[in-house]
């Protein structure tokens, strides 16, 4: 399977413009594979994937807004992941997690994220992770925070 071969994303970014090599990536966090991240196979497992992911998302959102992004009056919470297994990643090893933008809506933001290891431009697999906002208290959806939409803004996919 190629990192093309996913469904369509909503929003009207063709899947053919979507970011799939290291490059194409506006925003690059490096993580760094731990002993247990690694199975009995040999190989980070499946699951650690999508913990790059929420780490990637994540310390992006902190770093950009400048603040505590749990103690906003809106939160981000996971309502979707996706993840396409290209390659192997392992241990010892940085990742490299590409994040850019594919929807940026009202109450929701559409990440596509590549994971990367080594020299290779190619991922090692390629995510979709959903954020729905919520108010902090309520847990009623709500419109994405000032601070987080202006961080986000610079990667979204034309």
């Amino acid at each position: 399977m190629s990192p093309h071969s996913m469904a369509g994303s909503p929003g009207g970014v063709s899947e053919s413009s979507l970011p799939s090599n290291r490059a194409d990536f506006a925003e690059l966090r490096t993580i760094t594979t731990r002993w247990e991240d690694e199975d009995v196979y040999g190989h980070v497992n499946n699951v650690v994937y999508y913990s790059f992911f929420d780490t990637a998302v994540n310390g992006f959102l902190i770093e950009a807004t400048g603040s505590d992004i749990r103690r906003l009056d809106a939160v981000g919470l996971v309502a979707e992941t996706q993840c396409e297994f290209l390659r192997e990643l392992g241990f010892p090893g940085d990742v490299q997690a590409g994040l850019a933008i594919t929807r940026l809506g009202s109450s929701s933001i559409v990440y596509r994220i590549g994971l990367f290891q080594g020299d290779s431009d190619e991922p090692a697999a390629i995510g979709r992770f959903v954020h729905v906002y919520v108010d902090a208290a309520t847990r009623a959806v709500t419109p994405i925070p000032d601070a987080i939409r202006a961080a986000v803004t610079p990667l979204v996919v034309p």
